[in-house]
């Protein structure tokens, strides 16, 4: 499995990608608004010159956080390592700490996340209300028909 840097990659590529998954390339949680077409991250390519995974993330104050990570091919590994591959950038930038934002609708993120050693940090309560603010297709009902409301962050301390 190839990890390709999004440097790499055509930005309108990117920038359709995300279109497709997330509906704009905008992302909105509690840390900020960002372009994901614009940001740093990786990529994963199949044999058919397909995206079949996509991480993005930031880098300050010697914290990373990853603000977008899609795997079309559960089960597959392609999550795990576009986040080992954040974690790699984060330890060479002296960060000691990788974070991620997801909804609370997410219960198959909040596993795969915690299986990979984050833990619970924080609760933003109605995050998703004020997201939907900036960004109004955001859904108001998500995953096993859950209402989308409040934002879960986790935090990973890296050796």
């Amino acid at each position: 499995m190839e990890i390709i840097s999004l440097k790499d990659i055509p930005k309108e590529r990117i920038f359709e990608f995300f279109r497709l998954q997330w509906g704009s390339p905008k992302m909105v949680v509690s840390s900020g608004v960002y372009d994901g077409s614009t940001l740093d991250g990786f990529t994963i390519i199949n044999e058919e010159n397909e995206i079949i995974g996509l991480v993005t993330y930031i880098i300050k104050a010697k914290e990373s956080e990853i603000i977008s990570l899609d795997s079309l091919k559960e089960g597959k590994g392609i999550g795990t390592s576009l986040i080992q591959a954040v974690e790699s950038v984060a330890l060479q930038n002296q960060c000691r700490l990788v974070k991620v934002i997801t909804t609370n609708d997410n219960l198959l993120g909040l596993k795969f996340y915690q299986k990979r050693g984050f833990v619970l940090s924080k609760i933003h309560k109605n995050a998703v209300q004020r997201a939907r603010e900036i960004k109004p297709e955001i859904p108001l009902i998500g995953n096993d028909g859950i209402p989308i409301r409040d934002e879960i962050e986790l935090e990973k301390l890296l050796a």
